[in-house]
């Protein structure tokens, strides 16, 4: 004999009046749909050299010339005309452009002997520790263009971010924060846009989980009203149980939908993160030398050094893709005092955090990355020369980044530029040649990370790139 069903509801009273003694059923298929995490590690393509990544993002371009490419050169000949086109169709530009000189003192540092400006005194005393690429390139002039290459590997379209597909092919190694967090990125203007952290077409789970500045990374933890402190945990845990079952049911009744599934992963892991989270966050546990080591408390260094320290702590937790911002780097002018505040508000954390995470045994198996989205050029963009408020313009053709810690040579430099630094000339590495080898110190093959979408296979590097073997160690 046939069994009648009864429909299930599909409004919300329908569903609140047929809970009853089905609650609690309801409830464990919420939970056990959770426990199927996709944050949950997964296996790599072969072993690893590298667990996590933090990536220390100077946005706005770095000048390579003022930093770490020494050219005696453009000093002597600093003031002339340039000696070099820039563009056909700029014959004005270039007759009246000259060159501009760089605005620090240079010196060999270590035994690799990399010319590092008196901008950067403390991380100059890391020289030996850090793997130089001078010879960087990529394909836009324009901040939007090149962050978007950068960030995701796509110069036009709208790309999942490097640090989705991270977390993506290799879930993360803590099931009670985000795999994939961004501290202070840039939102509005040319320049900024949620989209460089953004999932985009990639589950929800994956997209970065942006943190505020770094005295106050979150505003509130909670989930609505589970921030109730009158609710104990278990209480929250059982109104969020009923929530999950009403989310699931709809996705029973109205088919798949990844926005509700992102809904639902994203609610789990908050609600995980309210005990988690507040220690993590909490840089002012560390002890009086460790907040030195980093330059906190000092007026030029402390936004850096917070920032900095909330690296190592979330990387020292356990997630697995962590960036860090400083948004201070586009000096078209007044270079000669403006670049020299952007430098001292990051060395002593920079040189901080290398020392922090190789005394804590971090380094071994996480790769930090310093870099912007391109260099500068030699020549004074306001066409005076010479002038105060002298300012350098963006250039793809090359600039300086590093790497430390996991899988890469120490006291290695590769890469050389012409005598003004105006563009590459041996060993270059452009954007898609990073982003495959950094997949590849993390065990993950570049073209094979991919995820099927609109009909076809997407991956970081769409069809370019190719594992920069000379700085694998």
């Amino acid at each position: 004999m046939a069994h009648l069903i009864a429909p299930a509801p599909n409004d919300r009273r329908g569903f609140l009046r047929s809970l009853g003694g089905g609650f609690g059923a309801l409830a464990f298929n919420a939970m056990a749909a959770a426990a199927a995490d996709p944050l949950a590690p997964k296996q790599s393509h072969f072993p690893a050299k590298a667990k996590r990544v933090i990536l220390l993002w100077m946005q706005g371009g770095p000048s390579q010339m003022d930093l770490f490419d020494y050219k005696p050169r453009l000093k002597k000949e600093g003031g002339e005309k340039i000696p070099f086109t820039v563009n056909s169709a700029k014959e004005r530009f270039e007759d009246q452009a000259r060159l501009m000189p760089p605005v620090a003192e240079f010196k060999q540092a270590g035994q690799c002997g990399m010319w590092i400006s008196d901008l950067m005194p403390h991380l100059a005393g890391k020289a030996d520790e850090l793997c130089w690429l001078r010879a960087m390139v990529t394909d836009s002039p324009a901040h939007p263009g090149a962050i978007r290459q950068f960030q995701t590997g796509s110069l036009q379209f709208v790309r999942p971010s490097m640090g989705s597909w991270i977390v993506y092919g290799l879930g993360t190694e803590n099931r009670n924060l985000p795999g994939f967090v961004v501290i202070s990125p840039m939102l509005y203007g040319d320049d900024g846009s949620p989209l460089h952290y953004s999932n985009v077409f990639l589950p929800a789970i994956y997209q970065g989980t942006r943190l505020g500045d770094a005295r106050t990374p979150v505003k509130n933890s909670k989930i609505g009203y589970l921030g109730d402190p009158s609710l104990t945990l278990a209480m929250q845990r059982q109104h969020l149980d009923l929530i999950q079952a009403r989310n699931r049911m709809d996705q029973e009744i109205g088919g798949a939908d990844p926005n509700v599934e992102g809904l639902i992963q994203s609610y789990e892991l908050a609600f995980r993160m309210q005990t988690a989270a507040p220690e993590v966050f909490d840089v002012m546990r560390e002890s009086e030398a460790t907040k030195k080591l980093y330059g906190i408390g000092e007026e030029a260094t402390d936004n850096f050094g917070r920032k900095c320290l909330m690296a190592r702590r979330l990387a020292e937790a356990g997630v697995r893709y962590i960036q860090v911002t400083d948004n201070g780097w586009d000096h078209h002018s007044k270079i000669a005092t403006t670049l020299r505040r952007s430098a001292t508000g990051i060395d002593k954390p920079l040189a901080g955090l290398l020392t922090d995470l190789k005394a804590r045994g971090l380094l071994d198996d996480t790769l930090v990355i310093w870099t912007g989205e391109f260099g500068r050029t030699p020549y004074d963009q306001s066409l005076g020369g010479g002038r105060a408020d002298a300012g350098r313009d963006h250039n793809p053709y090359c600039w300086t980044m590093f790497l430390a810690g996991a899988g890469v040579k120490q006291g290695m430099i590769l890469g050389e530029t012409d005598e003004y630094a105006w563009k590459a000339v041996d060993g270059k590495v452009h954007v898609h040649d990073l982003h495959a080898t950094i997949l590849h110190l993390l065990g993950l093959n570049h073209e094979q990370l991919t995820y099927r979408y609109n009909g076809r296979d997407f991956r970081l590097t769409d069809v370019y790139g190719n594992v920069v073997r000379q700085i694998l160690s």
